[in-house]
Parts: C-alpha cells; sequence; structure tokens
C-alpha cells in the first residue's frame, strides 16, 4: 500500500485516537480510554473551619501533593468569582518560598486547590520543638529572608496575604520555609475570616484589621513582625484570654520584648520594633527589609543557598556519575538542511556556511527565512507547481523563487529575529524596530489594511517605534508581539479567541492585551489558531482554539475524596489568557505548538506533548487518545532535550547530546525520511527514531505545515581542558594539560599543510577547506616510519601545554624544566625516544650525554652550554643531579602518555564500532532490507 493510500485508509478508521474531547469516545484499534490524572489519598493533614487538607499520592509520577476542600456555601456569586480569580493569579505566581499551586477546581459548593507539599512541618511547631532554646541569629535571619522574600514576590504582584503566621510558614526537612495560604483571607466575607481567628485567636491581626477601618500591605508587615518576634523570643507578641482583650492589646500597642542581647544584635531587634509600629504608613516594605544591612551583606549567599535547596528538591541529577567539570573549546562547522513537501531525504543549502552561515531558521506554510551572522534576512518559497508568492518573500514581486535569495529592501537593516506566517513574514531589527511584509487579507501585516491586500516589500510598523520589540511570533492567520517594557500586542485573525483579546474580532492593526494581574511574560509562541505565552517563573498562559486539547486546556480528576466526576473540565476555545494547569507543576523553557499537537521542554530538559495523536506525534508508542500531558522517556531517558518543533502530525527535536529525533506522520517526507516504505508502523513511527547518520549539534529548528528547516552543527574539532588533578590529560606531565579529539565521522582537509606551531591560546586542527584556519605543529621526518596511528598521532601534535601555576616546586625547579614548560607537547616518536633516554640512567656513565644531547633534539636547542667537555666538574654534578630529577619526572610523564594512548586506543575502537552500527541501523531504514547488504560493505569500507 502506498503512502497516499495509507493516508486515506487512515483518515477513513474511526477519529478516536484524536477526535475532539468534547466528542463520544469509541473503542476504534487507534482508540483508548480517556486518561485521567488519578490520586490516591493517604492522610488527612488536618481540617478548619472552611475544609480540610489531604495528602494524596499523584500516580502519574508518585508525586505527594496536598488537595485543600474550601467551603463557599456561605459566600455570594460575586466573591466566589473572586475567589476563583485570585486563585488563577496565585496558580501563576512562582517563587522558591512560595507553596505551588498546581490545579484548582469547583465542585459545586466546595473550591479543591492542589498545592505542593511541605514535609517539614511548619514554622509553629519548630518553635514547639525549641523547648526554651532560643534560635541562633544566624537561623533567625535565614527565615527572616526566605519570609521577607515570599511577601515581597506576592505583594509585587499585587495580592495581599492578609493571614501570614507561624501555622502558615510551612519548612522542608532542609530548613526551607514555604509560604502557604496566602491570598484567599482577602477574599474571603469579613465575618468568615473573623471566625477562623477567633478559632486560634487573631494573634497576628494588625491593629487596622482590629478596627474595621481600611488596610493595605502593611497589614502583613505587621503579622511578619509578629513572626520574627515569635522566633526571637519563643512567645507570642500578644497574648490575652479573650479574643475582645486580644484586640485591644494589639490596638492600644500594648507589648514588651525582652530580648537577650548577647544572642541577638540591636539592627535585628530594630526590624521587630519596625515592623510593629501603630502607624501603617511607618513600617517598612518586605523590599526595604531586605535592604537592612543584617540582610543585605549576606543576601548572595542567602540567595544561592535557597536556590541550591530548590534544585536539589525539584531537579535531581540525571546521572550518579560524579565529574569534574570540564572546560570544552570546540570548532564547529554550520549548515542548513531542510525536507518536507515531498522532498523525503534532507537538503543541504550551501549557501549558508563559512562567513554567511545561518543563524535563526523559520519556516512558514509556503516558505522559508534565515537570518544570517551577518544580520542579513534570506527567503524563498517552498510550495509546489510554482504557485505565485503574495509577498511573503519580500523581495517585491510574485516571483517563487526556489533558492535563498537576499531581502535587498532590508539591506543595511540588522535582523535579530524572523517570524513566519502562513503566507506572511515578519521581523525585528537590532534596534528593536518590526518590519512586516506579505498577505494583509486578515490583517496580518498591522497597517489598516491601507496598502491593499498583497505587501511585497517590507514595511516598517510605526506603532512600535516608541514601544521598543523584544519578540515576535506569528501564526497562520495572526501576529502576536512581545515588547521590552512586558506589553502583549495581538492583531490578525481573531477567530477562537488566539489574539487573547476576549473576543473573535479580527484586528487589522496591533492591540494591547490584557495580562493576568502578576504575570510577566517572558516570552510568547503562536500556534496555528492559538497562542501560547511563556511566564519568567515558567508558568503558561493559552488563549485560542483548543480543539483535540491541542492547548492543554482540558483535565480529568479522579480519586478525590467526595468528589468523584467534578474534576473533569472540557474547554473548546478560550478568548483570554488561561492558565495551562497540566503543566503548572512544571518550569516551562520552551513550548513548540503545531497544528493539532505542542511539545514542551522543562528547566530539567524534559520533552512533553499533549493534543491530536492520530499520527503518533505525541511519541508514546501508540496512536491513542491522551488527554494529559505525556513525559516521553524511552529514547529520551536521561537525555536533555535543547530544542523541539511540531508540524501537520509530526515531532522533530534535538538533544544536548548531539541526536536529533523524528516521530509522527512520515507522509510528504516530513520526518526526513525514505517514501519506499509500505503499510505499517514504518509510515508513522509512534516512538521517537534517530535521523542523519552522525551527531550533529542543532543552534535552531522549525516546523511547520509539512516542512522543516534547521541548523546543524559538525564538531570539527573538540578540546577538553581538564583541571591539574585529572589523570585525563594529555601534557607535558609537567603541568595541567588540555586533550584534543576529532570528530570520527569527519576527515580534515586533505590539502592542509603542516605548519610550525605558534605557542600559546588552544591550538586547533586545520580545517582550511571549511573556512577554518588554525596552525598545528610540524612533525619530524621519522613520523611516517612510526607504528602511531596516524589519527593519535594528529592528537599528539594537537595537544596544547598549559604552564604549571606559579608556586609548583616540582615542576619549575630546574632550568631544564622552564625550557621544556615553554615547548609543545612531544610527538610520539620523540616520547619513545626519552623512554630510551630515561632508561639510560642506569648507565652512569651515558647519563649526562644521553639526557642533554636528546633534550637539546626535542626542543631545538643548538646552545653548546649542556655539552660535558665545556663543563667545570662541580657543574657537572650539579647538572647530573638537576638532569636526574628531570628524568623522573620524564618518566612519569611517559607512562601517563602511555596509559592516554591505550585509552585513546580504546576509545577510538569503541567509536568505530558504534559507528558502523549506527550507519548500518539508518542504512536499513532508508534503503530497505533488499540491499542492507551492500550497504554493511559500503559502511566496512567507509
Amino acid at each position: 500500500m502506498s503512502l497516499e493510500e495509507y493516508e486515506r485508509h487512515y483518515a477513513s478508521l474511526s477519529d478516536s485516537g484524536c477526535e475532539s474531547v468534547s466528542g463520544p469516545h469509541t473503542s476504534g484499534s487507534f482508540g483508548g480510554e480517556e486518561e485521567k490524572l488519578h490520586y490516591i489519598p493517604i492522610r488527612v493533614l488536618g481540617k478548619g473551619a472552611f475544609g480540610e487538607a489531604t495528602l494524596y499520592r499523584r500516580t502519574e509520577d508518585n508525586s505527594l501533593v496536598v488537595w485543600k476542600e474550601i467551603d463557599l456555601n456561605n459566600l455570594s456569586d460575586k466573591k466566589r468569582r473572586d475567589v476563583m480569580n485570585e486563585i488563577s493569579i496565585l496558580s501563576i505566581l512562582q517563587h522558591h518560598n512560595i507553596i505551588a499551586y498546581f490545579n484548582h477546581f469547583m465542585d459545586k459548593n466546595t473550591l479543591l486547590i492542589e498545592l505542593e507539599y511541605c514535609n517539614g512541618g511548619n514554622l509553629y511547631d519548630k518553635i514547639i520543638q525549641q523547648k526554651g532554646k532560643l534560635f541562633t541569629e544566624e537561623i533567625v535571619i535565614w527565615y527572616l529572608y526566605q519570609i521577607a522574600s515570599a511577601v515581597a514576590h506576592i505583594h509585587k504582584a499585587g495580592v495581599l496575604h492578609r493571614d501570614i503566621k507561624t501555622l502558615n510558614i510551612f519548612l522542608t526537612k532542609t530548613n526551607l520555609i514555604k509560604l502557604g495560604d496566602y491570598g484567599l483571607a482577602k477574599k474571603l466575607d469579613s465575618e468568615y475570616s473573623m471566625a477562623e481567628t477567633c478559632v486560634g485567636t487573631p494573634y497576628y491581626m494588625s491593629p487596622e484589621l482590629c478596627q474595621g477601618v481600611k488596610y493595605n500591605f502593611k497589614s502583613d508587615i505587621w503579622a511578619m513582625g509578629c513572626v520574627l518576634y515569635e522566633l526571637l523570643t519563643l512567645t507570642r507578641t500578644f497574648d490575652a484570654t479573650n479574643p475582645l482583650n486580644l484586640c485591644v492589646k494589639i490596638v492600644q500597642g500594648n507589648w514588651t520584648m525582652e530580648v537577650n542581647s548577647d544572642v541577638y544584635s540591636s539592627e535585628l531587634i530594630k526590624i521587630v520594633y519596625a515592623c510593629l509600629d501603630q502607624d501603617p504608613e511607618k513600617r517598612p516594605t518586605s523590599d526595604q527589609i531586605l535592604d537592612q544591612p543584617i540582610i543585605s551583606r549576606v543576601r548572595q549567599e542567602l540567595e544561592d543557598r535557597v536556590a541550591v535547596l530548590n534544585s536539589a528538591i525539584r531537579k535531581p541529577k540525571l546521572s550518579t556519575v560524579s565529574e569534574t567539570p570540564v572546560a570544552i573549546v570546540t570548532t564547529r562547522s554550520r549548515e542548513v538542511y531542510f525536507w518536507g513537501g515531498g522532498k523525503f531525504t534532507p537538503q543541504k543549502l550551501d549557501m549558508f556556511k563559512g562567513g554567511n552561515s545561518a543563524q535563526q531558521v523559520c519556516s512558514g506554510e509556503t516558505h522559508f527565512a534565515v537570518v544570517t551572522v551577518e544580520k542579513e534576512l534570506y527567503t524563498w518559497a517552498s510550495v509546489q507547481g510554482g504557485a505565485k508568492m503574495v509577498g511573503q518573500l519580500g523581495h517585491g514581486d510574485q516571483a517563487s523563487y526556489r533558492q535563498p535569495r537576499k531581502v535587498e529592501r532590508l539591506q543595511g537593516k540588522a535582523i535579530r529575529q524572523v517570524a513566519c506566517g502562513a503566507d506572511f513574514t515578519a521581523c525585528v531589527t537590532d534596534e528593536d524596530q518590526m518590519y512586516m511584509f506579505g498577505s494583509d487579507y486578515y490583517g496580518c501585516i498591522g497597517v489598516e489594511n491601507e496598502m491593499g491586500m498583497e505587501v511585497l516589500e517590507p514595511v516598517l510598523l510605526e506603532f512600535f517605534e516608541e514601544r521598543p520589540v523584544r519578540q515576535v511570533s506569528c501564526g497562520d492567520n495572526h501576529v502576536v508581539v512581545l515588547t521590552h517594557s512586558g506589553d502583549i500586542y495581538s492583531w490578525g485573525c481573531g477567530e477562537h479567541g488566539r489574539l487573547g483579546l476576549d473576543c473573535e474580532d479580527d484586528f487589522a492593526s496591533p492591540m494591547l492585551v490584557e495580562v493576568p494581574k502578576g504575570a510577566s511574560i517572558d516570552s510568547v509562541y503562536c500556534g496555528s489558531d492559538g497562542t501560547f505565552f511563556l511566564t519568567e517563573s515558567g508558568k503558561v498562559l493559552a488563549c485560542g482554539n483548543n480543539d483535540l486539547n491541542k492547548l492543554g486546556l482540558n483535565q480529568g480528576i479522579t480519586g478525590i475524596k467526595n468528589h468523584f466526576r467534578e474534576g473533569s473540565q472540557e474547554i473548546p476555545y478560550t478568548t483570554t489568557l488561561t492558565l495551562v494547569k497540566q503543566l503548572a507543576r512544571f518550569k516551562i523553557q520552551i513550548i513548540a505548538p503545531g497544528k493539532t499537537h505542542t511539545a514542551a521542554i522543562d528547566e530539567r530538559g524534559r520533552l512533553m506533548t499533549f493534543g491530536c495523536n492520530k499520527y503518533g506525534q505525541l511519541g508514546v508508542k501508540d496512536f491513542k487518545r491522551h488527554q494529559g500531558v505525556q513525559i516521553l522517556l524511552g529514547p529520551f531517558g536521561g537525555k536533555v532535550v535543547s530544542k523541539v518543533s511540531c508540524g501537520d502530525g509530526f515531532t522533530i527535536a534535538a538533544t544536548e547530546d548531539n541526536q536529533i529525533f523524528a516521530w509522527g506522520n512520515a507522509g510528504n517526507g516530513r520526518l526526513g525520511m525514505p517514501a519506499d516504505r509500505g503499510f505499517g508502523s514504518e509510515v508513522c513511527p509512534a516512538l521517537p527514531r534517530p535521523i542523519f547518520g552522525s551527531l550533529h549539534h542543532v543552534p535552531d529548528l522549525s516546523c511547520r505545515g509539512w516542512h522543516t528547516i534547521l541548523i546543524m552543527e559538525k564538531v570539527l574539532n573538540s578540546k577538553t581542558i581538564r583541571s591539574n588533578s585529572s589523570g585525563l590529560s594529555i601534557g607535558s606531565g609537567i603541568g595541567p594539560g588540555s586533550s584534543s579529539s576529532l570528530d570520527l565521522g569527519i576527515e580534515p582537509s586533505s590539502d592542509s599543510e603542516l605548519r610550525d606551531g605558534i605557542m600559546g591560546g588552544t591550538v586547533e586542527a586545520d580545517m582550511e577547506d571549511r573556512g577554518l584556519e588554525t596552525p598545528i605543529f610540524s612533525m619530524d621526518s621519522k613520523a611516517s616510519e612510526s607504528s602511531c596511528p596516524s589519527w593519535l598521532r594528529k592528537e599528539l601534535l594537537d595537544a596544547e601545554f598549559i604552564p604549571m601555576p606559579a608556586g609548583s616546586t616540582d615542576s619549575m625547579s630546574s632550568p631544564m624544566t622552564s625550557v621544556f614548560a615553554e615547548s609543545a607537547t612531544l610527538p610520539y616518536e620523540e616520547l619513545q625516544e626519552l623512554k630510551a633516554a630515561a632508561a639510560a640512567t642506569a648507565s652512569g656513565n651515558g647519563l649526562l650525554q644521553t639526557a642533554c644531547v636528546d633534550y637539546e633534539r626535542v626542543n631545538g636547542l643548538e646552545s653548546g652550554a649542556w655539552k660535558k667537555n665545556s663543563l667545570p666538574q662541580q657543574d657537572v654534578q650539579q647538572t647530573c643531579c638537576q638532569a636526574s630529577s628531570e628524568l623522573i619526572q620524564m618518566r612519569e610523564m611517559l607512562k601517563k602518555q602511555d596509559a592516554i594512548i591505550e585509552l585513546l586506543q580504546k576509545q577510538y575502537k569503541d567509536q568505530l564500532e558504534e559507528n558502523e552500527r549506527l550507519w548500518r541501523a539508518i542504512h536499513e531504514l532508508r534503503l530497505g532490507p533488499d540491499i542492507s547488504g551492500k550497504q554493511d560493505k559500503w559502511v566496512r569500507t567507509v
């Protein structure tokens, strides 16, 4: 069955594999039951006037989370909406010292919130456990810094906590503070808020709250002062037999503080008095507290400590192997490849190399765009059959240029970024100005259709001359811009609310998008008919068409006690920026929306997918419907994914270990694989598989429709500079060295000439045929007679000597040592001769002559100062001792060199075997089993 017949057959099957989540479920061969997030209750953590908090285990990843239930029976509809809105804002916030909100939903009159679990109790329990033993000042400052940082963060977002107390300050087992239950009290009715505080007595209420007058963020500062008072004295600031007396004491300011001045400094005590000032205006802000000298002088250390503790919690190591950091200097060669749209094998573009290499690439439905390192823009058509362009190439006409051509109208403009729509193009200059060209049918050019339906040349958008552009992203028929001031503007087609303007109208000029309070947008990503907004904290907002759950807004939750079906939520589309709750527990760094599915990468380099899976584009080994977010393991287990892009039914991803993977619909060359495959999973691989025959780094990648374009870097030469304690460095043996390794899949230039070396700096291989010119050391005439492999000789010639740091008495103790330290790493043959020289130490009479003669020849010395006949007897004895010491060092160096040679030979052999295996697998996939035998022969020959 041909590929086209297969696709028609596939389309005729049940659509349950990627049907809309609002549609009925079927049990076709490619279908499956709708997946839900399932939770298993463990224990009740606590109960209060508004509900209870229960610890659950999430079966998806075996993590522990807390579901908190809040009874809203006595609130009006408006106040319920206010509470939900407040939760939405708080869900966007993310801070190291704030308990994370993962999810929430309403079940009739109950609000359920999914929270991060802290396993170290709370600050109230911590104070009780002290049993009268005071905290050290360092511990108090550590706690105060974290609390103030959390409060400062929520205050900047315009959120008032209003319930700061030791019971709401949670701890991890590593003493990391997590401020919880923030924001809810502000939206709750004051009657019930007082009822809650009456149960535990309102110890932390500010005077203005007790008096019922207007309050602001300074009420939280008062509560912080009460918490700090408790940390210093282990007692409450205010205490009374009943709530009324307590409020009277608070309003009157009736409190005293007895602190041991031998334990705590006056600076710390002054902060308590400042926070507990009766006048709210005189209380400091949380930022001012952080600026106090007692905190500011150790602030950097505290920040680093918080970051380390959080990384230990959220970012476990992918490998248990502990290695010393190694500095690597590499020489790379950049190339641009594209495929798809009928091109089944990757096509190389020879134009983009050397000084004209590519910096960024982008694919549209009908064209490609490339920004070079010289900040020049190139465009060309990707359509079949010579269809006319509508200006998206920017060349001033409608011709379908099939080869990359510079956009001359932008000559003199330094282009920083380019983005492609279906039939238009946007680009941003280094001056943060924006140019548009192409079809203006939906108003995507942003000039109110004043220049007609087809804009053939780049047009400057004057609207952004006073609003410097930071980033632009284009969907099929809409544009979204992020400015340096953090504002978002969108225009074009508004269907399904993709513009985020709370409507579905089209707009032909930039419109300001309202961003939820507390959200600071870091980047924007446009899909075909939707938009993603990535916040600085790693949260994701979305708007537009959620068909097939490609925005990730749908969710299904089971296992919550007494709430069986209310956790499911299906959102067909949204016209405002909405939190993607399924990604809330990740810190997302990259979003890659496709036509029917989306991929994302988090801070740990994990790849996750969601949306339609009809062609296996989610990469989860099947074609079933998956509602939740899928974290891809399998081929990506232990790998860090650096780039990903999604097209029409397929996905391309690159990893940090220089591999490129593809999966999904292979029709029309989408995956860069041959078309001669029959019916079966080979046409639509549902599991990521590597493409290209060798390792390549991918600086940029773009997919759209059926097309893919990417930049690939081949590592021509890699220098590894290790520390002095490393035993794997090739050097002189006197000081730390550097090892050099060439990519085994690339041959050096055949016409490169060996030149005399230039000392100092990093020495790299000669690659003149690739436009790279680097010096290498000359080789002795006897090199060709050696049994040393040519590749290893090349390694030894290229190895760089790094002098020992000053103060090392071992290596810099003699004139011979200093001369030797300035020379290059010795060639293989000369190392063998040094072995002979070392062996000559057994012969007392010939020691000095052998050492001096060989050493002179190695270093090219012509001085006769070291000749035996010209030296006085005393000098001969002294020099003999020095030479003996030197030869001992040489012997140790030779032992290390032998070990390195053996290691390199083994690595070379292993690499050859791995290359042969990879080539055989690749060519079997491309050429089929009939000629795999011939290919094996070819691989062995290569």
